[in-house]
């Protein structure tokens, strides 16, 4: 399976439908793989608090009509990355976008678990409810968002209804670069699956993007590793090594679920 993982630099200075339209030619330029990904909220910039209510589109909005037309134009599967969706009701989400080859939204993901504690996303933005896996001819995947990353507990939920690649789309700081690594090769290792793991480059909101966008296999080797700028991480990869891996080293089997409170 041939993945393209495209660490888009977000520019302050770029106008976000300068950005949409360039981002679409990038995606163009994929013609030939099987999945395209995206990273967390490139049309306003993760940290753009700021911008979140000016930029909220609904989930057929801008983003989604000039993805829907590059993912037909290149006939891939697109995780388009995240957008700021303001659902019907006001409510703003951190939503990832799946777009089939033929350009139909084949999914969405409300991201879960909002960064910024007391401030920024956390309280600017609704949280989503529900984990989402979407089914490619190849593999099935498991969606998560950014902060997403440190909970392991939505990787086992996802593994648990059939995840075998895991996404993670994020705008990571640079300042916090060594933890993506670690917790990207984490989840692959304790899930025994794939993990494709995409960020921003570049500094918007006065933020350093840490990119470093990775893929990592179920055994935790990585596979491919992008740099800091803007760049294109092609690779291929066995799916079919997922399942191989977990018939050979079981330990996904040998779970203990609903233990105790510890005593004491």
């Amino acid at each position: 399976m041939r993945a393209s993982l495209i660490q888009i630099d977000v520019n302050p200075d770029e106008p976000v439908n300068s950005r949409r339209e360039r981002a679409a030619s990038l995606v163009r330029a994929e013609a030939g793989a099987d999945l395209v990904v995206l990273p967390e909220l490139w049309p306003t910039g993760a940290f753009a608090y700021e911008l979140f209510a000016d930029e909220a589109e609904p989930l057929d909005g801008p983003t989604y009509t000039v993805m829907a037309k590059a993912a037909r134009d290149a006939g891939v599967w697109l995780h388009a990355g995240s957008v700021v969706e303001r659902a019907a009701d006001g409510t703003l989400y951190n939503t990832a976008l799946i777009l089939s080859p033929d350009g139909g939204l084949a999914a969405t993901y409300r991201k879960i678990h909002r960064f910024g504690f007391d401030k920024g996303e956390a309280v600017l933005m609704g949280a989503g409810t529900e984990p989402v896996t979407v089914a490619l001819p190849e593999t099935t995947l498991g969606i998560t968002t950014c902060y997403d990353l440190r909970f392991p507990e939505l990787y086992r939920t996802l593994v648990d209804h059939g995840a075998e690649t895991l996404i993670v789309s994020a705008g990571w700081p640079e300042r916090r670069r060594a933890h993506w690594t670690l917790l990207a090769q984490a989840r692959a290792v304790e899930n025994q699956s794939y993990v494709l793991a995409v960020a921003t480059a570049g500094t918007h909101a006065g933020v350093e993007q840490a990119g470093h966008s990775t893929v990592v296999d179920p055994w935790g080797e990585v596979l491919a590793e992008a740099g800091s700028g803007e760049e294109v991480l092609r690779v291929e990869f066995d799916p079919a090594k997922t399942a191989a891996t977990r018939e050979q080293f079981p330990a996904l089997k040998d779970r203990v679920l609903g233990l105790a409170p510890p005593r004491g």
